[in-house]
């Protein structure tokens, strides 16, 4: 009980020291946060991280049975603060992702993003093999501005062969469409909810700062921690 108190601890130590306790005004409070708001300072809402580190908890042990059944999580977040950290920490488990635009459909209509994915790789397959030079120059022009689009959109997701088994969300409220098609086909959502989140929307919310780039990169790194721990359970 000590051990597990003292681990406790320097979570929610690290919590703090990246920020994880700042929300926004109360007048951006949406409802559902009130329950893990501890106080405020200087008119910016806090965090109760006591409360943030059992909804972590939570998420985690969600994310490593994922990791036990070699499962997939599609990491999303397209603002400026997220993008990096959703790149390196779903391709360093070699997981999907979205850190740009999120494409209507990319889950409720898989088969057709599927096919755009498959052309992208065909044509840039072609194009390293030299197989374009029987195009013009204009022509070539248009398939390399058509493929550096498509790579744009689709890069992420190459490796999603198929449903994920869940999303991992920061900022659910800007990620919108991204919780409407996960919640359309049942997948459960883990997210990182600011203060302005809607709770209600994810499955496994954590309720902590969604906006700041430490912030995000400490949750983010949590997630990919615990599905490399449920990976190893099931080698060892």
């Amino acid at each position: 009980m000590a051990t597990e108190k003292k681990t406790q601890n320097a979570t929610i130590d690290a919590l703090f020291s990246v920020g994880a306790h700042f929300g926004f005004a109360k007048s951006r409070r949406h409802p559902s946060t009130t329950p893990f708001i501890f106080g405020a300072k200087n008119k910016v809402e806090i965090f109760d991280l006591e409360k943030t580190e059992v909804s972590l908890t939570k998420a985690l042990d969600f994310v490593k049975e994922i990791g036990k059944k070699k499962g997939s999580i599609l990491f999303v977040g397209g603002k400026n603060e997220a993008k990096g950290a959703i790149e390196k920490g779903a391709t360093s488990i070699n997981q999907p992702y979205v850190n740009g635009r999120w494409i209507g459909g990319t889950l409720t209509n898989f088969p057709e993003i599927k096919k755009r994915v498959a052309k992208m790789e065909d044509l840039m397959s072609q194009k390293e093999k030299g197989e374009l030079v029987k195009y013009t120059k204009k022509e070539r022009l248009l398939i390399d501005r058509d493929v550096a689009k498509m790579h744009k959109m689709f890069s992420g997701i190459v490796v999603m062969k198929g449903m994920p088994q869940a999303l991992f969300i920061v900022d659910p409220r800007q990620e919108t469409t991204a919780v409407k098609e996960a919640k359309t086909l049942n997948i459960p959502v883990i997210s990182l909810s600011g203060s302005d989140c809607d709770l209600k929307d994810s499955t496994y919310p954590i309720p902590g700062n969604d906006s700041a780039k430490a912030s995000i990169e400490f949750f983010v790194a949590q997630i990919v921690e615990a599905y490399k721990a449920g990976t190893l359970q099931v080698e060892g």
